[in-house]
Parts: structure tokens; sequence; C-alpha cells
């Protein structure tokens, strides 16, 4: 087994799929044992049906957006079916690795084992990662101008924990924007620049033990830089306008859910998807698998204002259609994914060796 098959399996063992399930099961069980909600379930019955689809429809339509993307990122080298592939092992890792840190690591090694030069990979991923963050960064100030403040939420909570959530929305948006700025000078700007200076920050001797790393980051940096050169404008119109689409599916997907249980005016849409948009980014700092248990016990002081009493309904749905499905088509994914890029290796060097044992 070579180092790439032992990151990928080391990274989706049976341990790091139960804990997120755990957390996530348990955080909701909480919400609903703590007030005695169990009664509530029985809400689900009086779902309108029709947003309940309209929300599964938007979700098929959010996944074939992100495998749009990485096809049309990579120039269609992938084809449709392993661009599937691709996203269904991307959104696994991204649900067993804290939002924090998420699957950016599996995901250069799914590419390369697709088939795409470590430096392209690299590049892609960066970039990606570049666009989504560009998306929080302009989007968030948008909608605090929007909402005139009512972005951040006050249902049942203290007016010190609304200072406390509003300190960690600008703290995550800062670090957001700290990183992704430093990207993009790193990627488009001066990428031997900044390998230097991280060489440069580690000639310190307390910092001289991560000196490699920052040698090899600095290197990665390069290789993706020189991949990114020269493409045309409607390849950065295509990474821009597929990143947008993707992420106003995946906030309106809320909507959907919550118009299914109480009438929502197109006001009241618009404030979901502000407050959906200030929910991720402090979201991103959460420091559990997928956000799991985080997410369940955030949720109600989000959203609870539209939902009433149906708050902790939805976030079992909202759950149950976000996150869960994706542990388990994972789950799918992999085996047949790992035979075919690691066996047909192994086939490859096997037909190898024969031919030259004749």
């Amino acid at each position: 087994m070579d180092q790439n098959q032992k990151t990928i399996v080391k990274s989706f063992s049976p341990i790091k799929i139960l804990v997120p399930v755990v957390l996530g099961l348990g955080a909701t069980a909480w919400l609903f044992i703590k007030d005695d909600k169990i009664g509530e379930l029985k809400g689900i019955a009086e779902a309108n049906i029709w947003w309940l689809v309209a929300a599964l429809l938007v979700l098929l339509i959010r996944d074939f957006g992100y495998i749009y993307r990485i096809r049309s990122l990579t120039d269609k080298f992938l084809t449709w079916r392993n661009s599937l592939d691709v996203i269904m092992l991307w959104e696994f890792a991204s649900a067993v690795t804290p939002s924090v840190v998420g699957g950016t690591t599996v995901a250069t090694i799914i590419l390369n084992k697709e088939g795409i030069p470590l430096g392209k990979s690299l590049a892609y991923v960066m970039l990606t990662a570049v666009l989504d963050n560009m998306f929080f960064i302009v989007a968030a100030p948008i909608a605090l101008l929007a909402t005139q403040g009512e972005v951040f939420p006050t249902f049942n909570l203290d007016p010190s924990d609304v200072d406390k959530l509003k300190m960690a929305f600008y703290i995550s948006y800062s670090l957001i924007a700290i990183y992704t700025f430093i990207m993009i000078y790193a990627l488009f700007v001066r990428p031997r620049a900044f390998k230097w200076l991280l060489l440069k920050i580690t000639s310190y001797s307390f910092l001289r033990k991560w000196r490699v790393s920052a040698f090899q980051h600095g290197n990665e940096i390069v290789w993706a830089s020189e991949q990114l050169k020269g493409k045309n404008f409607g390849y950065w119109a295509s990474a821009i306008l597929s990143t947008i689409f993707v992420w106003v599916a995946r906030y309106f997907l809320l909507n959907c859910l919550i118009a299914a249980f109480v009438d929502v005016t197109f006001s009241e849409h618009m404030l979901i998807i502000s407050r959906n948009l200030i929910f991720w980014i402090v979201m991103l700092i959460a420091i559990t698998p997928g956000g799991a248990g985080i997410v369940e016990m955030a949720f109600p002081s989000f959203f609870g204002l539209f939902l009433g009493g149906f708050a902790s309904v939805v976030v079992v749905l909202y759950r149950l259609i976000t996150y869960y499905p994706y542990l388990v088509l994972g789950s799918i994914f992999l085996p047949k994914w790992i035979a075919k890029v690691f066996g047909n290796k192994a086939q490859e060097e096997e037909a190898l060796a024969s031919e030259m044992n004749r």
C-alpha cells in the first residue's frame, strides 16, 4: 500500500465516520430531550411536500454545480463520471474532518489519482478554496448592509451571547480574509517571494522544526501558480459563476425547508439567506468533523425566529439532507474508487513485471 493509499484509508477510517455521526445525533437528541420536544417530530407530517421536493431538487442542482465546476477547472480533463467520484469523495472528506481543516489534502490526492499531475491538483484545490472564500468575503458585507444588523440572531439569546456570536463572526471573517488574500498574493502575484518569506520565517531557531514543511508548502505554491498562468477569460468566468451558483443553491436549500413548515415572505427569504451566510462563516471555525454537534446546537438560535416550534424538526431534516447522505454515499463510492485507481496501478505494475521477466 503506497503512502497516498494509506492517507486515503486513514482519512476515511470507520472511527472518523463514527465520530461525527455520534456527535450529530447526540446533539440532536439533546435538543429534543432537554425541553421535552419529542412530540414535535410529529410536525414533519405537517410539511408542505412540494417545498420538501424543492429542497431535494436544489440539493441535486447544487451537487451538479460542484461537478460542473471541478470539470471546468480541470479544463474538462475529468469526465462527468470522474467528476462525480471526486465531488462525492471530497464532500465525504469534508464531512469527516473539522470545518477549519476541510478535505483539501485528501482532495489533492483524489485529483492526483484521477491522472492529474500533482502541481495541477494542488492548483485546482487551492483555487476552489480561494473562490469559495472570496464568495464569503464579498457576500458577507452585502448581507450585513442589506439586513441592517438583523442578520445576527437574538432569538432566545442573552445580549452577552449575541456579542460573543458577533465576535466569533468577525474573528472568523477576518481569518478567512487574511488567509484568502495571502493565498491570492502567493498564487497570482509573487509565488517565489512567498516561498522565500516562509523559509525566512522558519529560519529562526524556535520555528526551525517547521522549515521542511515550509519548504514543501512553498514549492506547492510555486507549482500551483505555474499551472494557473495563461487561463483565458472564459475559464475564470466559468469558475466564478459556478462558485456563486453552488453557494446560492446551498443556502436556498434551507429556505425551502423552512418554507415547507411556515409561510415565508420575500424579505424573510432574503434575511434567511443572509443569516445562513453568517451562520456558515461562524461554523467555519468549528472544531468538530463537519461541524457535527455545533451546527445542531446553534441552528435554533439563528433560525428559530422563523420556525417557532418547528425549529428542532427542521434542523433534523436539514442535517439528514445536507450532511448524513454524504457519509453514506462516501462509504459507497470510496471502495469502488480505491479499487479503480489503486487497483489499476497494481495491475499495471504486475504487467510490467511480467513483461520484464520474459
